[in-house]
């Protein structure tokens, strides 16, 4: 006779299952677009990067400069929170898979910054 009270549980993965939210916090969560895919994820599962770009590229930036009456004008910049789902995000190597002991860090990496090194190289 097998015993009818037996219940296994499966081991997690993840602290919170991949999502942003603690246990029992809330419900659902509105969807967003990922930027790859197209698919809708949880806006608290989702990878969120913040993109700061030029509206001119590169090669035509010079060419403004040139032909601007302006002498001190500065070119705007697009501003843009993008979302991906964690498959495309792993994909377009926004994200790397981690071993078990890195998933349990979660500080995010140090971030090198051009003003950074330029104070390094001072001391």
């Amino acid at each position: 006779q097998r015993s009818r009270t037996q219940t296994h549980t499966m081991p997690k993965k993840r602290r919170a299952n991949g999502r942003n939210k603690p246990a029992g916090a809330r419900g659902h969560v509105k969807r967003v677009f990922c930027e790859a895919s197209g698919s809708m994820v949880p806006k608290d599962k989702a990878v969120k990067r913040f993109m700061v770009r030029n509206i001119v590229e590169s090669a035509a930036i010079r060419d403004l400069q040139e032909s601007c009456v302006f002498d001190s004008y500065v070119l705007p910049k697009l501003y843009r929170k993008v979302y991906y789902c964690i498959s495309a995000a792993i994909h377009s190597k926004v994200v790397r898979v981690r071993s078990v002991e890195a998933r349990r860090i979660r500080e995010p990496p140090k971030r090198m910054r051009p003003s950074d090194k330029k104070k390094d190289e001072k001391k």
